[in-house]
């Protein structure tokens, strides 16, 4: 799924890739990667501090060398590459990811996720939050990732079939719950 953001420099290259598809390749696409068993990439670990980063790609890329150190997490996620030259330079599909996030952060959103403040989760997306039917499963999903769609739906930018139906479900979450949330769902392992 593309999302909203247009800094991203993938957009445009996903549209124009999906739209010259046609219904036989969407079809057997999604027939492949559905088949594909979902497995751990990232590692959510909160932390106070962390690695300096800088932007690269898409991607937040450790420095190294003398500008390498640490800082304070602040009310952020920081998602970077467990090694940098597997993900960057070699687009190894194998390389994973670390997604520090602030401490509390897993609780707080585990809470929200069962409805502390709005409809739980399960509600929809089934009580192992793996997903029915067309509703995407959510567990060990990238944290940024998933932050980013539900920025998008609570801007409605999303315009999907099913998108009306999360409309008032992210009304009310602030950019605190959301980072909680996200935090939270990436943490837990797929279900295999």
């Amino acid at each position: 799924m593309v999302n909203w953001l247009p800094r991203k420099p993938n957009t445009p290259l996903m549209i124009g890739f999906a739209v010259a598809m046609t219904d036989d390749e969407i079809r057997d696409a999604a027939e492949y990667f559905s088949s594909m068993p979902w497995t751990a990439w990232i590692e959510v670990i909160e932390a106070d501090s962390v690695p300096k980063t800088y932007p690269s790609g898409g991607m937040h890329l450790r420095h190294e060398g003398a500008a390498a150190g640490m800082e304070a997490i602040g009310r952020r996620i920081i998602e970077t590459p467990v090694n940098t030259e597997h993900t960057e330079l070699l687009r190894n599909p194998r390389s994973s990811f670390i997604a520090y996030v602030p401490p509390g952060s897993i609780a707080r959103g585990e809470a929200l996720a069962r409805g502390s403040k709005t409809t739980a989760c399960a509600a929809c997306h089934g009580e192992s939050l793996d997903g029915l039917a067309v509703v995407p499963g959510l567990r060990g999903r990238s944290p940024s990732y998933l932050a980013r769609q539900l920025v998008d739906m609570k801007e409605g930018k999303r315009r999907g079939l099913w998108a009306p139906l999360m409309a008032p479900v992210v009304a009310d979450l602030s950019a605190d719950d959301i980072l909680n949330l996200a935090a939270y769902l990436s943490s837990l392992p797929p279900v295999p």
